[in-house]
């Protein structure tokens, strides 16, 4: 009996970030003694040890694991947190906190925040979050700031909006599971997913203001569950992925022509047709190709077709996304004129700049605070010659 090792298993993410919410000089919530820097960071080392031991091979990163500020300020903190997750190559990100509401202490429930923008939002910006959570919010009063948000968003739905989407989704289903009341998927313009370049969401795990909630985030056993619920999230929005990429795969390995299948099929196949032919015919045709008395046969040539190579995984810093192609001498990309390149990709707009390309990540991001200065919504993603990839 063959068994595979642990190494060798398969997933679809690779590299996990887990952010454990405040800390330090910004604790958060309080309530009954009880700080929410404090909550979320046990259950972000509890999952984190939960992923390293049920999902071999991936690789687990914490913004933090102790009580700390990763910034002067709470703009530095939280560009921190994106940073670390951006170094680190992560594939998903994940935010954990705990929710409040001082005002209707019998609210309960969990909830998953990914990275846009409300209808309520929209006309009522500062009562967008609960008051304890009101600085993690993009301020969207000044209306370049705005401008800016609303067009990295247009951009970020057709390349990791959709995947984030599909995290949140497993994340509540595995809150359902466990018994949790659901308070479903929102949008929100969050600071720290805004930074971090990769699928991400942050989740609140409960309510601190709920008395109910509270003991229970605070004990052990709803610890140990609330982990449970978000490691089983993640496994399963893994196996999507990696899903995902196998389905693609397969698409692409039927769309080849013919010539490219493996040689056994199309030696198969010619020795079905040589049985199929009747004998009669086969003599004939071998008599018609015999050359002429007299004559030298010149065998003809073989073509072999050539098989196109496959382009090499790299990086770009998006700046555009249009639906309709845009002239890369356009004033619109300023500083960048004439030096962008435009990509291919699916969606409602199809038409994708980037500016350079680079062989990883790393080096991409380190590019990435350059092309910010002129377009501040510019992120980094993957591509294979003119195509962007997810």
């Amino acid at each position: 009996m063959n068994v595979a090792s642990a190494g060798n298993i398969a997933h679809g993410v690779e590299v996990v970030v887990i952010d454990a919410g405040h800390g330090g000089k910004f604790p958060g919530a309080h309530y009954g003694g009880v700080y929410e820097k404090d909550l979320t960071l046990k259950v972000a080392l509890k999952l984190g040890k939960l992923v390293e031991e049920g999902m071999p091979g991936v690789k687990v990163v914490y913004t933090r694991t102790a009580d700390r500020t990763l910034g002067a300020d709470l703009a530095a903190d939280l560009q921190a947190r994106a940073d670390i997750a951006n170094k680190a190559g992560g594939d998903l990100f994940i935010s954990i906190h705990a929710n409040a509401a001082p005002r209707a202490t019998g609210v309960r429930g969990v909830e998953t925040l990914i990275m846009g923008e409300s209808s309520k939002e929209q006309r009522y910006n500062e009562n967008a979050l609960f008051e304890n959570n009101r600085e993690d919010l993009i301020d969207m009063s000044d209306e370049r700031t705005a401008a800016i948000v609303r067009a990295y968003i247009q951009n970020l739905q057709f390349t990791y909006g959709e995947y984030s989407m599909a995290f949140a989704r497993c994340i509540q289903n595995s809150y359902l599971k466990a018994g949790r009341h659901s308070r479903g998927i929102k949008p929100q313009l969050l600071r720290v997913l805004y930074a971090t370049d990769m699928p991400g969401v942050l989740t609140e795990i409960g309510f601190m203001s709920n008395q109910q909630e509270l003991a229970y985030m605070k004990s052990d056993r709803g610890q140990n569950e609330i982990a449970r619920s978000l490691y089983q999230a993640i496994r399963n929005y893994s196996a999507y992925v990696l899903g995902t990429r196998m389905a693609e795969e397969e698409q692409a390995a039927a769309a080849k022509p013919a010539a490219e299948q493996p040689a056994e099929k199309s030696a198969g196949k010619a020795a079905e047709k040589s049985v199929e032919k009747p004998a009669a015919k086969s003599a004939e045709k071998t008599a018609a190709a015999q050359p002429a008395e007299g004559k030298t046969a010149t065998a003809a040539p073989v073509r072999t077709p050539e098989k196109p190579a496959v382009q090499p995984l790299r990086y770009t810093i998006q700046v555009m996304a249009s639906a309709s192609s845009v002239p890369l001498a356009s004033a619109q990309f300023r500083a960048y004129r004439g030096k962008v390149k435009e990509y291919a990709a699916e969606g409602r707009f199809p038409y994708k700049y980037g500016v350079g390309e680079y062989g990883t990540r790393e080096a991409a991001q380190r590019k990435l605070a350059e092309v910010r200065k002129v377009f501040p919504g510019a992120f980094v993603v993957a591509c294979r010659g003119t195509q962007i990839v997810k």
